[in-house]
This record gives C-alpha cells, structure tokens and sequence, in this order.
C-alpha cells in the first residue's frame, strides 16, 4: 500500500516537473531590443541629447533595420526573418511620392554601435537622410494547467501534461532625422497568441508562435505607419514639425505640375481642332 502511495506522489511530482525536464522554454521568457538603450548607451548621452527642428530634402532616403537586442546572438530575431519582416514595413513607405527610395539595412551594422554616431555613419554607408528603427519586446509564457493527466495502464503510469502557452509581441517603429536627431513620427503593433500542448511539443510550437507574432504584431503596425505616413505631409505644413526642401528635378506632385500638363493638352487639342474647321 505504502509503495503505491509513493509511486502516485512521484508521479504527480512528475507531472509538475516533466515539461521542465523536456523544455528549457518553460516559465517566462523575453526577448526584446531597446530603441533607448540603443540611440542612449549612457546618462551623459540623454542629457546631452538637444534635437534640432530637422531640414527635409524631398524625395527622402529611408533606411529601415531593427534595433539589435543586447543578446541578439542567442535569442534574437533570426536575420533571414528580420529582412522578411522588414519587407513588409517598406511596403508602406512605397506609397508616397514624398519618399525616394528605401534601403534595409542588416541590424548587424547597428550591432555595438554608439547610438547617434552609428546611424550617421550608416546613413553615409547607405546615402540615406531618415532612419526608420524597429524596436520589439516578445514575452514568452509556458505554464502547466490542470490539463495535466494522469493514466494508469496495463503496463504502468503514462503522463500527459497540458501545457498553457501564450506570446504577447510588441513592435514600434520610430522615423528619425539623423542629421537633426530628431523623432518624426512614430508606429505601434500588438499581438497576443494563445495554444495549448503537450510537454514534448513545447519548443516546436513556441518557435512556431513566436514568429507568427512577429509577423502579425508587424502587420498591425503597418496598419498605424501608413496611417501616420498620410498624415506626415500635413503635419510638416500645419505644425512645423520639420522644414522642407527639394531636391533638383523634384516637384513632389504638386497641383500646378498637374494643372500645366493639363493646360498643355488642352491647348494642343484646341489648336488641332481649328486646323480641322
């Protein structure tokens, strides 16, 4: 009777400690990369820092990477999935007219860097005025529930536990002036995922998840950037945010460009009409 006992006790000591045993991802897990951390490595840097009202030239050069995470080596985002992702963001800066072109840039040349004088020396590598910096902070919950199970069988003790896991994903992106230092505009994106598993599928399902909720927390962001790109123009005009210049060649799709065009073929149809009567 009494080895019986203890053989129950074991087993239920089982249950709460075999997806431990099996996983080194049970519990609470963060991975995350700090847009402060990174543009201010220090105290002196945040006092230092005195943003200028930023000069614009028309159509901007935009570079786009993540801000590296301190460990970004263990349990950062994968670079392949970074550049994926960051295909998606540069979708939303292609629609404006305002906006030249977009480069993405490897968060390995950010990897070490000294905030500021990083991103001036990658807007030169790149021959790029604006940085656009995605910041992420993913929060990784595995806990065993009472889906646990317990079964007796024929040939002995047989152990499901049920595991809770949940991925909370936050992304931001911030647009700034390099020259200036100054913060443009800026981009959230949220996604929560929930499932269940047994002890054993543990790591395949968090591995699964955690890019999924990457991939839509950068998809709910989209959603803000592009809505805060539209917006841009007449902030720039309405509260001086900024101050504009154009580049050579540059008429940013004005309505007297589309205005001359149009007098133009007005005109030559008015005049291919008389030649006619």
């Amino acid at each position: 009777m009494k080895s019986k006992i203890f053989i129950i006790m074991l087993g239920v000591i089982l249950i709460a400690s075999c997806s431990s045993l099996i996983s080194d991802n049970t519990g609470k897990k963060t991975q995350s990369s700090s847009l402060m951390d990174f543009l201010y490595p220090n105290q002196e840097s945040r006092a230092a820092h005195k943003p200028e009202i930023p000069v614009l030239t028309l159509p901007v050069k935009v570079g786009l990477a993540f801000v590296p995470s301190k460990n970004w080596q263990r349990d950062g985002i994968h670079s392949k999935d970074q550049m994926d992702l960051l295909k998606k963001v540069k979708k939303s800066f292609l629609k404006y007219d305002y906006i030249d072109r977009i480069e993405i840039i490897p968060s390995t040349y950010l990897n070490g860097g000294e905030g500021f004088s990083t991103l001036e020396q990658v807007g030169r590598l790149y021959d790029v005025d604006v940085m656009a910096l995605v910041s992420y902070d993913q929060v990784t919950q595995s806990l065993e529930n009472n889906a646990a199970l317990l079964y007796w069988t024929i040939v002995g003790m047989y152990i499901i536990p049920g595991n809770e896991n949940s991925i909370q994903t936050f992304v931001d992106t911030a647009v700034f002036d390099i020259k200036s230092k100054k913060m443009l505009f800026r981009a959230p994106g949220l996604n929560k995922l929930e499932k269940r598993t047994t002890a054993i599928g543990i790591d395949d399902t968090l591995m699964e998840k955690s890019l999924e909720g990457f991939g839509l927390a950068v998809s709910d962001m989209t959603i803000n950037l592009e809505a805060e790109l539209a917006q841009f123009k007449a902030r720039v005009k309405e509260e001086k945010i900024a101050k504009v210049e154009r580049r050579e060649g540059y008429s940013g799709g004005s309505i007297s460009y589309y205005l001359l065009l149009f007098s133009l073929f007005m005109l030559v149809n008015k005049n291919g009409c008389r030649k006619f009567s």
